[in-house]
């Protein structure tokens, strides 16, 4: 079996970094200098610390199934609700709940945010809110959210929430109205641990698990074609 070579090394080590990311990983980099400064070991800690801020921000390529039909997860992270709930008011869709599925985001997983399937974005709403845990049910409804509406290429329309969590501060929108995406391309970010939430058409089945691993702008998270039943069951 051939050795991995010194690009195909640096390329699963150094990945691209998220524009956001910049200022951050400057501030922490610059604090490492001056802990050095006051007391190496503090300075050996700022260095961890600022391979982490690279590593948040980090926004790798991804490999996004082409086929049609095809809804994947907006988000790395693991599932934490599948339940009915009627979309953002914000929005203008129908009150008619849809299966939502939350896609819940921790401090360590890559943060920039893909496009579940391809469409035209009919709607943007920001609503602000409170910071509680993005794993909890009640963070739909009471934090602070940006909401995004997209109408497919059968006019059938999806919803796709970016919420903000205990620490994140900061949500980041890229699209707006009459904009046409492609299934996982990129569409803003969350900075520091949060929460997606997709709004599945009526009828359409998810074809993950609770606690099932998700992989932005890969991991099929439905399928508009598919006629199986949802899975009944819980990752543990």
């Amino acid at each position: 079996m051939p050795e991995p070579s010194h690009d195909s090394i640096l390329n699963a080590v150094i990945k691209p970094v998220h524009r956001e990311g910049y200022p951050f990983i400057g501030i922490f980099a610059a604090v490492t200098l001056v802990l050095f400064l006051i007391w190496q070991p503090l300075g050996w800690l700022g260095v961890i610390l600022t391979i982490w801020c690279y590593y948040f921000f980090r926004d790798p390529d991804r490999q996004t199934p082409t086929r049609d039909g095809l809804i994947v997860s907006p988000a790395d992270g693991v599932v934490s609700l599948i339940e009915p709930a009627a979309p953002p008011a914000e929005l203008g869709l129908s009150e008619t709940p849809l299966t939502r599925v939350s896609v819940f985001m921790n401090v360590f997983n890559c943060h920039v945010n893909r496009l579940p399937i391809a469409g035209e974005i009919t709607a943007v709403g920001y609503r602000p809110g409170k910071f509680f845990n993005a794993s909890l049910d009640k963070a739909s409804v009471d934090n602070e959210r940006n909401s995004v509406a997209l109408r497919m290429a059968d006019g059938r329309q999806l919803a796709v929430v970016q919420i903000a969590g205990l620490v994140a501060r900061r949500i980041v929108c890229d699209v707006k109205p009459g904009d046409v995406l492609e299934t996982g391309e990129r569409f803003g970010m969350i900075r520091f641990g949060s929460r997606l939430d997709v709004y599945l058409p009526e009828g359409v089945e998810p074809l993950v698990a609770l606690g099932q691993t998700m992989v932005a702008g890969e991991t099929v998270l439905a399928d508009l074609t598919a006629s199986e039943p949802r899975r009944m069951a819980e990752i543990r």
